[in-house]
């Protein structure tokens, strides 16, 4: 065996090993601090936690990027990535027509709606019909708040909150009359702070779903679809679900 075979060899395999432990690419990502169970911030570790966290970072792995991120309110994400200044961004984002034509979404990832949550024993609302000339907290920047002043007449008393809490607050204090908001978020809050004071009322409104949103023209939109699909396919979806809202509900 000739040394210049070996040299050869042993540069090879440097060139083999340097490419496989090189960094990968780091993007920036953004979600929304307030959104429970979604992305919320854990007291004790100071990091974000919730089922969008553990999605985003299932879907990192799998499609091969890193991220570094960071919170910012909800209404200021979709400018953030039409502007190219965050390039993922994952917080109970609906998928739109609108929000369609300046970011890219990946394939849905949750399938939701909208929910009114009232004070417990408080039979004066049971529908969106039952809004008008009513107080209504809502979240700036959101497709509830959207909904509400497109079908409520007297919509004068919708108040939109810039955090999911305050509104919730709000609810509780007497200073609204009820929340409408992602049916989700709603429903948890109704079974774990707000539990016994606020309860849900009425049907699931405009149906919707959830996705990643990236910055237009992401070259990781098929790899975030794909690691989506093998996550749902191995069951890996199905266990971050249950460990956030409970039993997964059967396919339509």
């Amino acid at each position: 065996m000739s040394t210049k075979w070996l040299t050869t060899v042993s540069a090879t395999l440097a060139l083999t090993l340097g490419a496989t432990t090189a960094s990968a690419e780091t993007l920036r990502a953004v979600t929304d601090p307030s959104f429970v169970p979604f992305e919320m911030m854990d007291q004790e570790s100071g990091k974000m936690v919730g089922f969008d966290m553990d999605i985003l970072a299932e879907v990192a792995k799998r499609a091969g990027f890193d991220y570094k991120l960071n919170t910012m309110d909800f209404n200021g994400i979709i400018p953030a990535l039409q502007t190219g200044n965050v390039d993922i961004a994952l917080a109970g984002i609906t998928i739109t027509d609108e929000r369609e034509k300046i970011v890219d979404f990946s394939d849905p990832y949750y399938d939701s709606g909208l929910r009114l949550l009232v004070k417990e024993g408080d039979d004066s609302i049971k529908a969106i019909s039952d809004l008008e000339g009513k107080k209504v907290g809502t979240k700036i920047g959101s497709t509830s708040y959207d909904y509400l002043t497109k079908n409520i007449k007297d919509n004068d008393g919708v108040t939109p909150y810039p955090g999911s809490a305050d509104m919730y607050m709000a609810l509780m204090s007497g200073s609204v009359d009820a929340v409408f908001y992602d049916a989700p978020n709603v429903g948890y809050f109704a079974s774990t702070k707000g539990k016994g004071r606020v309860t849900t009322v009425g049907e699931l409104y405009e149906g919707q779903q959830y996705g990643i949103a990236l910055k237009s023209g992401s070259k990781w939109v098929e790899d975030v679809n794909e690691a989506i699909a093998e996550m749902k396919d191995d069951g890996t979806y199905k266990e971050i679900y249950e460990k956030w809202f409970g039993k997964m509900p059967e396919a339509k």
